[in-house]
């Protein structure tokens, strides 16, 4: 191996260390206390050599919001594909953006209510990004509709899906109906 195959390896692992040290904390204490000071000081670097992986707080949100987008993809890719049938698969997809949601709330966050300097709905949307999409897409355009584009619809349901996570955790929805919300959601907005 050359020594600049080893830095770059180096490299990588301190960015793979940096980012999970803040996800830890985040999801410990809140993205409040992600600060670089706390993050050089976990990781045992200097802020400087953090600075030299990512320029503050806002990259490093931006960063764990590619994270959370690739595992989310997977997760919605895998609990469609052990469905049978549209409506098993759009309900399985359903419960797999929920628990997802609710398992790593400060990912979540990242991803969707922080600032992290990602472009959304745009040309120059980052791959991860459109790749969550195009996950919920691949089984929501088949139940959309006669005369309804795709898109349009995995949008709606997306917002739905959304809704339901942000307001079931801020406890502004009773929690013993999760399972009806996700059937009414199936059933209503899907039609399957």
């Amino acid at each position: 191996m050359s020594v600049q195959e080893r830095k770059e390896r180096e490299r990588a692992g301190r960015e793979r260390l940096i980012l999970a040290t803040a996800r830890e904390l985040a999801e410990q204490q809140g993205w409040d206390a992600v600060t670089t000071r706390r993050l050089a000081e976990r990781i045992e670097y200097s802020q400087p050599v953090l600075y030299s992986h990512f320029r503050g707080k806002r990259e490093i949100i931006g960063a764990v919001a590619l994270e959370g987008a690739a595992e989310m993809a997977a997760a919605l890719r895998a609990a469609a594909s052990a469905a049978d049938g549209p409506r098993a698969r759009v309900t399985s997809l359903a419960r797999a953006y929920l628990g997802f949601a609710e398992r790593n709330p400060a990912v979540y966050d990242a991803m969707f209510q922080l600032d992290g300097g990602l472009a959304f709905a745009r040309e120059d949307t980052p791959e991860p990004l459109k790749d969550a999409f195009a996950a919920l897409l691949e089984s929501l355009g088949e139940v959309a509709g006669d005369g309804v584009h795709p898109a349009l619809f995995t949008e709606v349901f997306w917002a739905a899906l959304h809704g339901l996570a942000t307001l079931t955790r801020a406890g502004r929805l009773p929690s013993g109906d999760a399972e009806r919300r996700v059937e009414l959601l199936v059933d209503r907005l899907a039609m399957v």
